[in-house]
Formats: C-alpha cells, structure tokens, sequence
C-alpha cells in the first residue's frame, strides 16, 4: 500500500513541492539535511499496510561529521554506523536494553533501519532542516504534511502503537484515534528531560505487550 495513494496532500504532489523549496537553499551554498535522496526513507522502508508503531520526532538531526556526513539519514533519532551516538539516542537505547533485555547491552545498533523494517514507522514532524539551524524549516509546509500521514494511518490501520515523547510530540495525539490505537506519552529522550518520564517508563515492553495481544507480533527492539 503505496503512501502517495493513500495520503491526501501525497496525493496532490505536496511532497514534492516542499522537497523543491526545502532545497532551493543549496543553490546559496547553505546545506540541507537529510540529503535529498533520504528524504522520504521513512516513508519508503515502512510502508502503511505493514506499520505497527509510529514514533514521532520534531527535526532532523542538523549537524555534519567531517568525513563521516550528515547525522540525519531520514529516520527520526537514527544515524547510520560510523557516526557519533548523539544523546537522546543513547538514551533511547538504554531504555530499550533495562525494559527489554534486562540492562544488558543488546540492543547497540545506532542505526534503527532495522526497527523500520519492521513496521516502525520513524517520522519526523518536519522532514528537512538547514545545516546548523534547528527548526529551521519548521514553517515550510512539512508540519502539514506530516499530520495528515498520522491522520491517515489512524484512520486506516487498527491497533497502532503511537509513541508521543515530549511536548511537542504529544501535540499530536489530537490526530490519533486513541479508541482503536494505543498512544504512549512520555518526557522526550534527551539528556534534558529523559528522567522526566522517559527512562523507566517501560514504553518498549508495553508497546509489545499490545501489539502481543492484539496478534500483531513483536518488534525486536
């Protein structure tokens, strides 16, 4: 099930357009993340009939490694192998490893492509930023664009695990049909809040404990 048949702004070839304005900077010289071919890997690794959890981040990762390129790869938290652990990922996979796997370091693979494959949908709220500048392309359109995917596989899909960290993410959880889908807040993982809520919240073993009852299978965190 193709997301551009199924997504009514995809529909119209708004994607598209944004893709087109997100990177019409470059021609100044100012660098945009992911690069462009990643865009959408979210999107094209997890499609809607196989997705089971959706978690939901705010912006790419806007930083460059010398060498090594850009930490944004387009999949929200994620960075592919060689690049430096940033800190809410680290924090992301601690809590994976005591809510999993007891505490020992099992789950150590920073980049979450595998978590996508099967079925985890790692979306950011806006697709594309300027190198150094944060929410810097936070206006351009995306916002849009990304609340009617969520809208979409609420509608579409049964039994969806949504994880909402932080404020911001739980913004959201007016697109969600909290009566056919399991929505899990907690604080956001970064270093500043991730003992809010986030550490110890269980969110990975709930998550499965659902999808478990709902004869969904597993993730393999």
């Amino acid at each position: 099930m193709l997301w551009e048949e199924q997504v009514p702004l995809m529909r119209q070839g708004y994607h598209k357009e944004l893709v087109r304005k997100a990177y019409e900077v470059a021609a100044d010289g100012q660098r945009v993340y992911p690069l462009r071919e990643n865009v959408f890997d979210a999107l094209r690794v997890t499609q809607l009939d196989t997705l089971k959890v959706v978690i939901i981040g705010q912006d790419p990762y806007f930083n460059e490694h010398p060498g090594q390129g850009p930490e944004a790869h387009g999949l929200c938290f994620s960075v592919k192998k060689g690049i430096p652990e940033p800190p809410s990922l680290r924090n992301i996979l601690k809590e994976i490893n005591d809510s999993i796997y007891g505490g020992r370091s099992v789950s150590v693979d920073t980049d979450l492509t595998r978590l996508a494959r099967q079925g985890v949908l790692l979306l950011n709220a806006s697709l594309t930023v300027i190198a150094k500048r944060p929410n810097s392309h936070a206006a351009l359109g995306w916002h849009e664009l990304t609340d009617d995917i969520i809208r979409t596989i609420s509608e579409n899909r049964e039994h969806v695990v949504f994880m909402l960290w932080g404020a911001f993410a739980q913004k959201k959880a007016g697109l969600i049909d909290s009566s056919r889908h399991l929505v899990l807040k907690t604080s956001h993982p970064s270093p500043l809040s991730a003992h809010k809520g986030f550490i110890g919240s269980g969110v990975f073993a709930r998550c499965n404990e659902y999808l478990s009852r709902h004869g969904r299978g597993i993730i393999e965190w």
